[in-house]
């Protein structure tokens, strides 16, 4: 029985269409006839039938027509408003609004239009998550040198510390300055970096040849920790902007350095393959668990935020070394093992024509050839002297 019913009920569809077919044809027949004998014309067979045929489909398909506007009207006003309500409430902000709208025909228009409101509310709610956490890490980051200004400054004027203190005191306030100064100075440039025209003077030179300066600029951090240093570096040349690859290679640089122990090592390598040209900076640190290699080259991520606030960096290092790489067209990647190393990998489209000349060499002693290891922690930005412990 329960089989037969669909059947039943599609039968008497059928018969319904019918006689409501026929109903019309009868009426498209008479309504014909009159007009003929208005008119006095008697026209074909053939041209009678094909006249009353159209009017009969004219006078069915009115009445249809009709009784689908006024069936569909109050679901289509109805989808109407809830998207003007959705759109209403993303002007003033509340991003978590959706149109809960189901069309069953994906390629209909309002389908598509559906999709796109949808899409564009998903996409305006992750960038106010981002802005928040943005504002939230600039706060936290201003908040922590200014406690200790403040502390060590009240330190000053409410006692009459010894000299030594006092010159320990004076120490920690002009780092926690210069902290703030970077930080500024750091969220400038990535702004400016962001931005539709970003500054960049690209000419070509020497890649091989920066990389060098930049370790040898280095070496008292490196040698005074007791780090040994390798420097393999293949003669490449690169059209970039020389000022903002310079700040690239000092952050990775001195990010191995900040998070290698004493004892420890640094390779640095550059190679040329085919196209590109690929530098290498690798120790043999603390390394960076998988869960925070994903996450390292977002703005004021810290791998370990105890241990960078210790190194006195922001967390916007890699975030801006990977701006400026993404700007020059190339790719920077991190590869790590926690406890052993990690080694961060820098790709830029090849100058045209190679390096012009053969690169000097390292000079004797500044450089330890028997490094092996992979590239240091992430999230920090330049190098800082360990801050004296407060009073």
């Amino acid at each position: 029985m329960r089989r037969l019913k669909p059947a039943a009920r599609g039968a008497l569809g059928v018969l319904t269409m019918l006689t409501f077919a026929t109903l019309f044809w009868i009426a498209a027949f008479f309504l014909t006839a009159w007009a003929y004998r208005h008119i006095a014309w008697s026209p074909p067979p053939l041209v009678r039938q094909l006249v009353t045929s159209l009017v009969g489909l004219v006078l069915m398909s009115c009445p249809m027509i009709v009784f689908g506007r006024l069936y569909n009207w109050p679901r289509e006003q109805a989808m109407v408003q809830s998207v003007l309500t959705v759109i209403g409430r993303i002007a003033q902000g509340d991003f978590s609004a959706r149109v809960d709208v189901r069309i069953p025909d994906r390629d209909h228009p309002m389908s598509r239009f559906v999709h796109r409101i949808n899409d564009m509310a998903v996409e305006l709610d992750r960038m106010e998550r981002l802005r928040q956490e943005f504002i939230s890490n600039v706060s936290h980051e201003i908040q922590s040198p200014l406690t200790s200004i403040g502390g060590f400054a009240k330190a000053l004027r409410d006692h009459d510390p010894d000299p030594e203190d006092r010159r320990r005191y004076l120490d920690i306030i002009v780092t926690e300055t210069d902290r703030l100064s970077r930080l500024s100075d750091n969220l400038l440039k990535l702004t400016a970096l962001e931005g539709e025209q970003p500054p960049l003077e690209a000419r070509r030179y020497r890649l091989d040849r920066q990389v060098r300066r930049i370790i040898l600029a280095a070496e008292p951090l490196w040698s005074g920790r007791g780090l040994r240093m390798d420097a393999d570096l293949e003669p490449a040349a690169v059209v970039a902007d020389e000022g903002l690859m310079d700040q690239v290679w000092t952050n990775l640089l001195h990010n191995a350095v900040k998070f290698t122990p004493p004892g420890g090592g640094i390779t640095v390598r550059l190679v040329r393959r085919a196209a590109l040209v690929q530098v290498e900076v690798a120790d043999t640190g603390i390394g960076i668990s998988p869960d925070d290699q994903r996450r390292i080259f977002e703005r004021f991520f810290k791998a370990d935020p105890a241990r960078g606030r210790d190194a006195g960096g922001s967390g916007l290092g890699l975030a801006l070394a990977k701006r400026i790489v993404d700007l020059h067209g190339g790719d920077i990647t991190a590869r790590s093992t926690p406890g052993r190393g990690s080694c961060f990998t820098v790709s830029l489209p090849a100058a045209e024509g190679g390096a012009a000349e053969p690169t000097a060499a390292v000079p004797a002693g500044r450089a330890d050839p028997e490094v092996s290891g992979g590239a240091g922690g992430a999230g920090a930005d330049e190098p800082r002297q360990p801050n004296p412990s407060g009073p």
